[in-house]
């Protein structure tokens, strides 16, 4: 080995040792006679001192080292002059006094500092991605991504799961987001998809009695991009036979409960709550609420229905809601405030934000002449409004007043420091709909992915072909913060109620053989009951480490239009790859 020692190694209890160290050269400083050098590797930092009394000639070689030139150095560990330990660092006590170096590799000038402290673009980080993962934040996200794997994987094997490999080259079965496609050169005209999850394997795995499944699988989607996704992303992958909704839960919370405290020593309190998606939508607005603040939603629809204010009329008349929400104590706010406001629910598509303020135990606003008295006090009633608080009203669809309502709250939630960022709140959302409506294309589909099981209280409904909406499904998420971490379900196991459910949706029994013949075949040999959950790993090391985007925790991200800087990838390849193809491009 080159080395005795990493850069974070040394102690108190190595002093007079004879070391050697190699890494990659940090800050330097010239204290007249004296060179000193932090040496940094992926384990930490020492502080190197090169003495011309100690060997002149290493103190001159020593002159023309600069940053992240990498040396190996030997040399004696010694305690720090009286005042100069530096209790942020584990080797702050000791130092190496040089008395051999040698420069293994020069580096150029960084482009950009290699320290936490750095105010440079993600396009500029990820351009130079082997310069950023030197950073001592990068190394920490990166190895401790590899220990919860490491939870993960010991968590499963002391009960009994069986680690699988799945296909990345597979058939094309597109039920969710668009696959990324790849040509075939001996099947020309052909191709395969990388697969957006196992799904349809692991269930394979349940028909061949490998009872229980998991791995650490890679997805691919081809969707627009945000903060928390990618084109690429891993994820735990799980699945059980002979199972039901309470299995599934018992093991996710234990999973979590493992690498929460294996990662960053929290200790959650298990069960985690349940929250029906109804209920979650109805109080929140949305299906994965943060639940660590209040300023929940109120549906004051009845209440107003006889109001004489035309617009909230007009949008009930249509069907349509009208949702409320106290904002605690923002009875003060500005007219520009009140905008601003405004101008953020329109974003989501609502018309408008209605407001009444509390004043005196009453409801005073611009258009609370267009409500009687009884009306004014049933709202303030309902939403619990006390002297200084400001009422928002949102009228519009169910869908738009829910969602801009919902993200209304998460903003007043920040503006009104109301959020714990220490606290962990677990919510298992269940009961969601079996359905979809696409107004788009005007069709139902799948609120999860057609392999989801029916509510077994609702079977009858689907038979019976009535309202789709009303059709609750065997599956659930499970959120932290507001973020949804995992999701999965009780799985679809019989033949019939398979095709039942592609007809349902508008995949003819012919289309239904030609994506998912493999799985029906399968079914008609004796497939057990079964359902599985899978977590997002990138998500998950978010919260682990403090990360606002999910790029921060791995190795090799793409930015938000799905291009690597660092490979400039995806790039054009040359007329000879197109033709073995069998692929023209379209000019």
């Amino acid at each position: 080995m080159l080395r005795t020692h990493t850069c974070g190694e040394l102690q108190e209890k190595d002093i007079s040792k004879t070391v050697k160290l190699c890494g990659w050269v940090g800050s330097r400083r010239d204290h007249g006679s004296l060179i000193f050098i932090d040496l940094r590797d992926g384990y930490g930092l020492t502080q190197i001192v090169f003495d011309p009394k100690t060997d002149p000639a290493v103190h001159k070689e020593a002159e023309g080292l600069r940053g992240e030139f990498v040396i190996s150095v030997e040399g004696n560990v010694e305690s720090r002059p009286e005042g100069t330990n530096n209790d942020k660092l584990p080797t702050g006590k000791v130092e190496v006094r040089a008395r051999k170096l040698e420069i293994l590799n020069r580096s150029l000038t960084p482009p950009f500092e290699i320290t936490d402290a750095i105010n440079v673009s993600e396009e500029a980080r990820l351009k130079y991605r082997y310069l950023d993962i030197r950073r001592p934040s990068m190394q920490k996200a990166l190895r401790l991504r590899h220990k919860v794997c490491k939870l993960a994987r010991d968590y499963f094997d002391e009960r009994n799961f069986v680690e699988m490999e799945t296909p990345i080259l597979t058939k094309s079965t597109p039920e969710g987001a668009r696959d990324y496609l790849v040509p075939s050169r001996v099947n020309p005209g052909m191709f395969y998809a990388l697969p957006q999850s196992p799904q349809l394997f692991k269930q394979i795995l349940m028909v061949s009695s490998l009872d229980r499944y998991f791995q650490i699988a890679k997805c691919f989607r081809d969707e627009d991009l945000r903060a928390d996704r990618q084109p690429e992303f891993t994820q735990f992958d799980i699945e059980m036979s002979f199972i039901t909704e309470e299995d599934i839960y018992e093991l996710s919370e234990g999973l979590m409960k493992k690498i929460f405290k294996g990662a960053i020593g929290a200790d959650l309190k298990t069960p985690f709550p349940r929250l029906k998606y109804s209920e979650a939508i109805a109080r929140f607005g949305c299906d994965k609420p943060d639940t660590r603040f209040g300023l929940e939603l109120v549906e004051i629809t009845n209440l107003v229905k006889d109001c004489q204010f035309k617009i909230f009329h007009e949008v009930i008349k249509k069907g349509g809601l009208c949702v409320a929400i106290n904002a605690k104590g923002c009875g003060t706010y500005s007219r520009g405030q009140m905008d601003e406001l405004i101008e953020f629910v329109k974003g989501y598509g609502a018309k408008g934000l209605a407001n009444f303020k509390v004043e005196k135990g009453s409801l005073v606003s611009q258009i609370d002449k267009f409500f009687t008295k009884d009306e004014l006090s049933a709202i303030n009633e309902a939403v619990s409004g006390k002297d200084s608080d400001m009422i928002f009203i949102v009228a519009d669809s169910l869908r738009i007043a829910y969602d801009s309502m919902s993200n209304l709250r998460k903003l007043l939630g920040k503006r009104l420091n109301l959020i714990d960022e220490k606290r962990f709140e677990f919510l298992w959302i269940t009961d969601f709909p079996l359905f979809q409506y696409n107004n788009e294309e005007k069709r139902w589909e799948s609120e999860h992915h057609p392999f989801t099981s029916c509510h077994p209280d609702d079977v009858g409904l689907l038979e019976e072909g009535a309202s789709l909406g009303s059709v609750r499904s065997r599956s659930y998420d499970l959120v932290i913060n507001g973020t949804e971490i995992g999701s999965g379900s009780i799985r679809i196991h019989d033949r019939k109620t398979q095709e039942l459910i592609f007809k349902t949706i508008g995949i003819s029994a012919e289309d239904a053989l030609t994506r998912f013949g493999f799985l029906l075949d399968a079914f008609k040999y004796g497939a057990p009951p079964h359902g599985g959950v899978a977590f997002g790993l990138d998500r998950l090391m978010t919260f682990f480490t403090g990360s606002e985007s999910i790029r921060d925790v791995i190795a090799f991200p793409k930015t938000q239009k799905a291009f690597c800087p660092m490979t400039n990838a995806p790039s054009a390849i040359d007329e000879k790859q197109l033709n073995e193809l069998n692929i023209k491009i379209k000019k």
